[in-house]
């Protein structure tokens, strides 16, 4: 196994960019998973990394070992100084991927379900919504430009492997999405006409979710067949959008199997 220990390599250099910049990210077409789990889930899928590495203590980990054995390449060992300039995971294991960021054709039809994020900010939120849309089954999520960006480290640690569950369509203005939704369009809205318990929610259809603070554009708003709100008890504004989402999208699971 090649061993790094110096700042100035090319791949410790590449790692950091990739690391630390969503431009650099774009850039290159390439992010980085970090940890046992995220890794697992990469290769679950069929991915195979650009490069695997690992700190000089990840190498003692008993499951970063089993790991390392199931790659086609060599990983490369990372002294752990470096490894630990690279990380964004508190106490982790010393494990991580560069691997080619998936990049999914959008359908020209769009009969299933899907989530559209507008503008969301916080990377929690996307993460904790990528995760619930891979638990209620929803394979596809569009995000309009503007939202935080998938593929970053923050949104994939709160994803926990839900990204290789779920195809990913980033920076896709509303325009292009709504020429293809052949179903039902649905508003998250705090003062919609609809109370979410008592609207049909079965049929495949579009969930449009909002900015953190602004809500939902006006052309969204506009182009929704169902404004859906959430009961909430008198004083609260709204509920925090990972929240609401997962409200929704279960409250549709329980619709169809269970109703």
């Amino acid at each position: 196994m090649k061993r790094i220990a110096s700042r100035e390599n090319p791949l410790y250099r590449e790692l950091a960019l990739v690391a630390g910049s969503a431009r650099e990210r774009r850039k290159r077409d390439a992010c980085l998973l970090e940890g046992v789990h995220l890794c697992e889930a990469f290769l679950e899928g069929g991915g195979a990394p650009r490069r695997a590495v690992v700190s000089t203590s990840g190498l003692a980990n008993a499951e970063v070992a089993a790991l390392v054995r199931r790659l086609r390449e060599p990983a490369v060992e990372l002294a752990d100084a470096l490894f630990g300039a690279l990380s964004s995971v508190e106490h982790g294991v010393g494990v991580a991927f560069l691997v080619d960021t998936p990049r999914p054709g959008l359908p020209a039809r769009i009969d299933h379900d899907c989530v559209y994020l507008d503008r969301l900010q916080d990377p929690g939120n996307v993460g904790t919504i990528l995760r619930s849309c891979a638990g209620a089954g929803v394979g596809r999520v569009v995000t309009a430009p503007g939202t935080a960006q998938c593929w970053s480290p923050k949104v994939l640690r709160a994803g926990m492997g839900a990204h290789f569950h779920v195809a990913i369509h980033e920076s896709v203005p509303w325009a292009e999405v709504r020429a293809r939704v052949t179903g039902p369009v649905r508003a998250t809205l705090a003062d919609g006409d609809t109370v979410l318990f008592r609207a049909d929610l079965r049929a495949p259809g579009v969930w449009l979710l909002g900015h953190e603070g602004e809500g939902l554009a006006a052309e969204l708003v506009a182009d929704a067949t169902q404004r859906l709100a959430i009961p909430q008890s008198a004083g609260v504004e709204s509920l925090n959008v990972g929240v609401a989402a997962a409200l929704c999208l279960f409250e549709q699971v329980r619709q169809r199997r269970f109703a």
